[in-house]
């Protein structure tokens, strides 16, 4: 499997001397991750939503409402970091989850705006913390034990990934989407 298709912007990789004037970077790009996302599907049609972006992955409209089932979780295990000791995020099958009816059934729009008022809700929270509460942690079944800190970068590449699998599903169909 290619990787950079795949991976598109690169795997995750955190960024490990966090400080206050990168954090605030990293927090003031969650509000445009949706318009972003909303962007990057206004010339995809109904049909080529229904394409998987490369060979045995997602389609575009699966990829749009993982995102939002994905940051609702994101959003609750950032809160319970914030209010339990050590939190254990949990997980869930993305795979089953993306076979559901409803990533067929429902209109992209209802994901896309979830997720501008998630992310709404989100910075608000995120902007009102101090930076002691950004080292508070959570356990992660894919990352182990992570700092809040490395949870934010993680959201937003998270986000980025997504939406750069779109844009290169894009480019791939050419002149199709123009």
């Amino acid at each position: 499997m290619n990787d950079k298709v795949r991976y598109p912007i690169g795997n995750f990789e955190p960024i490990r001397k966090f400080t206050d004037k990168s954090r605030k970077h990293i927090i003031d790009q969650v509000p445009g991750i949706a318009k972003s996302l909303r962007e990057s599907v206004q010339y995809i049609d109904d049909e080529q939503l229904h394409i998987p972006y490369r060979k045995g992955g997602w389609t575009i409209s699966q990829i749009i409402h993982h995102l939002a089932d994905n940051d609702m979780n994101a959003y609750i295990r950032f809160k319970r970091a914030l209010t339990e000791e050590e939190s254990l995020a949990g997980s869930y099958r993305e795979d089953a989850w993306a076979s559901l009816h409803d990533y067929a059934d429902l209109p992209l729009e209802d994901s896309i705006m979830l997720l501008e008022i998630l992310h709404k809700r989100f910075y608000t929270l995120l902007c009102g913390l101090d930076p002691d509460q950004f080292r508070r942690k959570l356990q992660t079944e894919v990352l182990g034990t992570i700092s809040l800190d490395t949870a934010l970068q993680r959201f937003v590449w998270h986000g980025q990934h997504h939406i750069a699998q779109i844009t290169s599903f894009q480019a791939s169909q050419g002149s199709q989407l123009e």
